[in-house]
Formats: C-alpha cells, sequence, structure tokens
C-alpha cells in the first residue's frame, strides 16, 4: 500500500475507533487515550536517564524555552516511529530550531528500555532533522517505572501492556509545555502540520494555555510480530480506510471528466 492510502487508512481507522462508544472498542483499547490535563503541572523533578545513561532531573532540560514531550517506547512495531518521524518532518519546516527557540523530550514508557536504544533513535531522527544545535536541543530518555508512571499520569497518557501480542497498546500524540512545565496543549495522530505546531510552541512559550482538542486518536494495538498480521478487528477498519480512499479517487476522477467535458 503506497504511503498516502496507508496515511487515509490509519486516519479513517482513528476516527472510526474514536467514534465508538469505549464498551464497542477492544477491551484493552477502553483504557488507553490522553486524558487532557490542560494548564496542569508536569513533575520536575522526577529524575531520567539520557543517552549516555547520565540521571538528570526533568528540570534540567527546561531553558526557559516551551518543550515538546513525546511519549513512546524505541522497539514499538508500529505508531511509535511514525510518531516521531511525523515530528521530524514537521520540525523540518519550521523556521524555528530545536535547542534555540524551543525544545524536545522524547521520552520511553517502556522501563525495560536502556539508554542505547535511546541513543540509537536519537542517531536516526537527528540525521532526519540535522541543524546546528539540535543533538543539544533534542534529548531521548528512559526512566525507571515510578518515574515513568508519574510522567505519564501526570499529562493524562494511557496505555496498557498486552501479555499475548507482548507489546503495548498506546494513542499516539504529542504534548506541548510551557517553559515552567505546565501542559499548554496535546496534538493528535502521527503528522503534524507545521503551522499548528508552530502556534502551539509560541502560545506554549507565552504561557498562553490552549483549548482541549477533539479526540481523535491512532492506537498502537492489536499487530501481531509472531504471526505477521494485524488483528480482524484492526484489518477491518484498514480495509474500510482503503475503500473510502479508492471512493475519494473515483469521486476525483469523475469531477475530473465532468469538468474537462464541460470546457
Amino acid at each position: 500500500m503506497k504511503a498516502s492510502a496507508l496515511a487515509v487508512a490509519l486516519v479513517s481507522a482513528a476516527v472510526l475507533a474514536s467514534a465508538q462508544p469505549a464498551q464497542e472498542r477492544p477491551t484493552l483499547l477502553r483504557d488507553v487515550g490522553y486524558d487532557q490535563r490542560l494548564g496542569e503541572q508536569v513533575p520536575l523533578d522526577l529524575v531520567f536517564r539520557d543517552e549516555v545513561g547520565r540521571l538528570i532531573p526533568l528540570r534540567s532540560l527546561f531553558r526557559g524555552r516551551a518543550m515538546v514531550l513525546s511519549l513512546v517506547y524505541y522497539q514499538c512495531p508500529m505508531l511509535c516511529t511514525l510518531t516521531l518521524n511525523g515530528l521530524a518532518s514537521a520540525l523540518s519546516v519550521l523556521t524555528f530550531d530545536v535547542g534555540k527557540e524551543f525544545d524536545v523530550v522524547t521520552v520511553s514508557f517502556e522501563p525495560k528500555e536502556t539508554a542505547p536504544l535511546a541513543a540509537a533513535k536519537k542517531k536516526a531522527h537527528l540525521e532526519r532533522y540535522p541543524r546546528p544545535g539540535a543533538a543539544e536541543g533534542w534529548h531521548f530518555l528512559t526512566g525507571d517505572a515510578p518515574a515513568i508512571a508519574a510522567l505519564t499520569r501526570a499529562v493524562g497518557f494511557r496505555y496498557v501492556w498486552d501479555a499475548e501480542t507482548r507489546q503495548y497498546a498506546h494513542p499516539a500524540g504529542l504534548v506541548v509545555l510551557t517553559p515552567d512545565g505546565r501542559i499548554a496543549r496535546y496534538m493528535y495522530g502521527v503528522e503534524y502540520a507545521p503551522r499548528d505546531l508552530r502556534l502551539a510552541l509560541v502560545e506554549a512559550s507565552q504561557r498562553r494555555i490552549g483549548n482541549p482538542v477533539d479526540t481523535v486518536l491512532l492506537y498502537c494495538y492489536q499487530y501481531d510480530p509472531a504471526r505477521g498480521r494485524y488483528a480482524a478487528s484492526v484489518l477491518r477498519l484498514v480495509r474500510l480506510g482503503g475503500i473510502l480512499t479508492v471512493l475519494g479517487l473515483a469521486s476525483f476522477v469523475l469531477v475530473s471528466l465532468r469538468r474537462e467535458r464541460a470546457g
């Protein structure tokens, strides 16, 4: 499937999943999502490990600038890489520079992941965003379970471990923080409009708190790596997304033909 068709299918799946009443979603997904806690303070005394394994308090990463927080796990087989790629793509369009006008912190919510994994992810994404100062402004962290739990709880990030597939069910998105660590805005999905991200950073830098946004989430869940396929519930959503893509293309072709004949 081409990247554009896959993106449409994923977004369609996200809309349909979010539109489902909680009781109709797969059991694990009922406990997965973002609780928007705008204006609340992130605990800055939490301690994590940076890419070389040094223990650092979260407070030390706030340097009087707005911050983008992304919560992922580095060995995620699906959405986490797309989330980070989407973030890097949006950042590359901005006239603002990471490490100058704002900072980015990516934190693994898997306590078993280590600094070498974080370092590998940082290297890969700095190759996608090779601006001067980015290495000092984009941090990839790992941490112990209590610190991870406190941070994810503070920003309303809800996720669940699925023992059967041995992976996490979790939402995809970003949290934008003010220079003093308050939650200013949420951005959902795996692609982020540079204009929206810029506005969020400007508002956060001025310590302005945004409004709640519609909860249209992409869920990372139900991929079976042993069998190499997605569960039936997700496949149905992705297939429906593909059908919507075909219908959209067909409508475009029909409109184009009518315009050609009219001309």
